[in-house]
């Protein structure tokens, strides 16, 4: 039954898909986040719901009148196409082809062209915002079966894995819950309807739950960090602190007794097995980008290549079974694809967060609250929870990175688009700051008057 449920639902959407490809969009958002696919267990299961999606969608958008671009002119659309070129040219220099390469390319190449084509498609403040929605709602529902789940469970669960597609792992999943808890908080402190405020909010909590149940400690790191930021743009920072250190403190006391010690392993990375591999792994990258500079050993051919770069020469049964990866994105992008691939992959990190920081400082000049600082922030806590648990994953390909590059290009425009002609000063209006509620449903979102008897502004943080 539910087999026939999805199916009739995706397949129920694909004539609005064509009509309107922005709801293609969000379809294929939903499958790739949601795995809506994975939650069922017979026939539909097993179905290209994505591909369908998307071949639909992509005719959509090329056949409705008044779809004339598929990307915006922005500089990090450019590196991502020059990003693709350059991958494609290590796999070609690394030999030994096959058709799982190419497969796998093939893959890559989707996940670029539907990070462009959502800077194409999103062109407006409501555009985003459902956007933004349907992804924060999608890790949400994982967050809360899952912490449920643990809950009822008094922690006696197995490691928690993911629903499957680039969640299977129990780190990518904590990592992708990791950047969609930000998102679920933001979206709750700035909804003004009190069921849907107190919605996102219940599910923060159970996020954090299931990150926990994930038992990844790359992925408490980058939490950490993100947790950090949050209280960083806050208001009020001493009481944000305050709150951080007790919720803190909470978590210890209830926290299984495993998940704790696995924890405490962070500080004997040397002596660790698990951390002492990721040591290992790194200094093969290391070897890897000293021999091949320009294009890299080649395009998911680390493990292919391991034993050639090993300067220790481990055998199988000295090194022991499993997969054999750099353990952290941006060595792995550096050895697989090269020094041009990776200093591209650094830029599109790099100009993110700036983009983000100009916007907020032309937002805090013209605000006291708005919409913009809400976003900035979310956009921003979100990159640091990537940048921060990436760091430790093998995830230079994750679908997730490039799709939020995509939007942090849409919410830039979009932004410095209401922003323009605006004379508007910051003044203390009641508001909450970045934290603030947002006001879509008549007015702008705004909290602002005009300049008057030569007050200077007050309210920034």
């Amino acid at each position: 039954m539910r087999d026939v449920i999805v199916s009739l639902f995706i397949l129920g959407s694909l004539p609005t898909c064509f009509r309107r490809p922005f709801i293609g969009l969000l379809m294929f958002t939903l499958l790739a986040y949601m795995r809506l696919q994975d939650l069922t267990w017979g026939f539909a299961r097993f179905q290209r719901w994505s591909y369908w999606v998307a071949i639909i969608t992509l005719a959509g958008f090329f056949v409705t009148s008044g779809q004339k671009r598929f990307m915006t002119g922005d500089l990090r659309n450019w590196m991502m196409v020059g990003l693709g070129l350059l991958v494609g040219a290590s796999l070609i220099a690394g030999g030994y082809l096959t058709k799982s390469d190419f497969e796998i390319y093939i893959d890559f190449l989707k996940v670029l062209g539907v990070a462009m084509f959502t800077t194409g498609i999103v062109k407006n403040r409501e555009y985003l915002r459902i956007l933004v929605w349907v992804i924060a709602l999608a890790f949400g529902f994982y967050g809360v079966k899952n912490g449920v789940a643990s809950l009822v469970s008094g922690g006696a669960l197995q490691i928690i894995q993911g629903p499957g597609g680039m969640l299977s792992d129990n780190n990518d999943f904590a990592l992708a819950l990791c950047m969609g808890t930000p998102m679920l908080l933001c979206l709750g402190l700035a909804e003004t309807r009190p069921l849907l405020r107190r919605t996102f909010i219940a599910m923060v909590p159970l996020t954090l739950l299931t990150i926990m149940a994930t038992n990844s400690r790359g992925a408490f790191l980058a939490i950490s960090a993100t947790i950090l930021l949050l209280v960083w743009r806050s208001k009020n920072r001493v009481a944000g602190f305050t709150v951080a250190a007790l919720m803190a403190l909470a978590a210890v006391l209830v926290a299984p007794k495993s998940y704790v010690e696995r924890l405490s392993t962070i500080k004997e990375y040397k002596s660790e097995g698990s951390a002492a591999g990721r040591i290992a792994a790194w200094g093969v990258a290391l070897n890897m980008v000293k021999h091949n500079p320009v294009l890299g050993v080649g395009f998911d051919k680390f493990q292919r290549n391991y034993k050639r770069y090993d300067p220790a020469s481990l055998s199988d049964e000295e090194y022991g079974p499993g997969t054999r990866v750099a353990h952290n994105s941006y060595l792995q992008i550096w050895a697989e694809c090269g020094t041009p691939a990776f200093l591209i992959y650094l830029m599109l990190i790099l100009l993110s967060f700036l983009d983000l920081w100009r916007v907020r400082r032309l937002a805090e000049e013209r605000y006291y609250t708005s919409w913009i600082l809400t976003y900035a922030t979310m956009f921003e806590a979100t990159l640091v929870a990537f940048v921060v648990g990436s760091f430790f994953l093998n995830r230079a390909h994750f679908d997730l990175f490039y799709h939020f590059v995509a939007i942090v290009v849409v919410f830039g425009a979009i932004a410095r688009a209401e922003m323009e002609g605006s004379t508007a000063v910051a003044t203390p209006s009641g508001g909450r700051g970045p934290l603030a509620p947002l006001e879509w449903l008549g007015g702008r979102g705004f909290e602002r008057r005009t300049q008057t008897r030569g007050f200077a502004r007050a309210g920034r943080s």
